[in-house]
């Protein structure tokens, strides 16, 4: 009796140990704790999983995204600004073309949408009015022509004043979902010893509310920002002095002197021309 308990434990033993091993074995082909390397053949399953992983949180969010609104907007209400010719500094010899010849190029590829001939085929909007137009389902554009720059449009003056050492800088605002009740670019020489003098266009830096609100890129596929263009009245003694000049945006509820965030409603730049 005795020695059939001992051979019926010694089985037991035997069974336990071989799920033992083979529980091991199974552990082994995903990590094995005698080499501490994980097995070859599963890796390339573990990175398919968390491809597919992304992929799929990916696919949820762009769920969400209405195709009528901007993906990319600022995280507050305050717009951002950018200038052409798009350069931290501006420094350039006014008397040698193929000195300034970059930042002319710059300025005529941005308005090439602004062409009066394109433009003439957008709406005449109010002036002093928003065009607002929810409950259309695909909303007018209303017209911002080239020629409205005047001395800075690059039409009587095909070097946008750089060959007389008088620049013109554009700067745009980030495109609004929202209605302000004024917006206006103000541009100042940081060199207060020495103001610059300048000359806006459209006249006071102004941007109607009729260019307002923006129904993204969808709804309002052919729509363009509206501009400002200074001037830069340099005179003999400015040239070789390096100017600081900063533009920055005026209007209801918006900010522009957050020492947090330097680049909120407002950007800076430096200017050096030379004879």
């Amino acid at each position: 009796m005795i020695e059939k308990e001992e051979k019926e434990e010694k089985e037991e033993n035997k069974e336990e140990m071989k799920q033992m091993k083979e529980k091991e074995s199974c552990q082994d082909l995903i990590y094995n704790p005698r080499t501490g390397e994980s097995h070859p053949s599963l890796l390339p399953v573990f990175y398919g999983f968390l491809a597919g992983m992304f992929s799929l949180t990916m696919w949820v969010m762009l769920q969400t995204l209405d195709e009528n609104v901007p993906r990319y907007q600022d995280r507050v209400a305050n717009p951002g600004l950018v200038i052409r010719p798009h350069a931290a500094e501006i420094s350039f010899n006014r008397s040698d073309q193929t000195n300034y010849n970059q930042y002319v190029q710059q300025l005529h590829k941005l308005l090439q949408d602004y062409n009066d001939s394109l433009q003439e085929r957008n709406d005449l909007c109010l002036v002093d009015e928003y065009t607002e137009q929810d409950d259309k389902p695909l909303k007018k554009v209303c017209q911002f022509k080239r020629s409205t720059l005047r001395q800075c449009s690059g039409l009587t003056d095909n070097s946008f004043g750089f060959a007389e050492g008088k620049p013109c800088i554009i700067i745009k605002m980030n495109r609004l979902l929202v209605a302000l009740i004024i917006i206006i670019i103000i541009i100042t020489s940081l060199l207060l010893d020495n103001p610059l003098q300048m000359q806006y266009f459209p006249s006071e830096g102004r941007l109607d509310k009729m260019f307002f609100p923006y129904y993204g890129k969808k709804a309002h596929s052919d729509y363009v920002q509206p501009l400002v263009a200074v001037k830069l009245l340099l005179t003999k003694d400015d040239y070789d002095v390096e100017q600081m000049v900063e533009c920055r945006v005026e209007g209801s509820h918006l900010r522009n002197d957050d020492d947090r965030d330097k680049f909120q409603g407002r950007v800076s730049f430096r200017v050096k021309v030379s004879k």
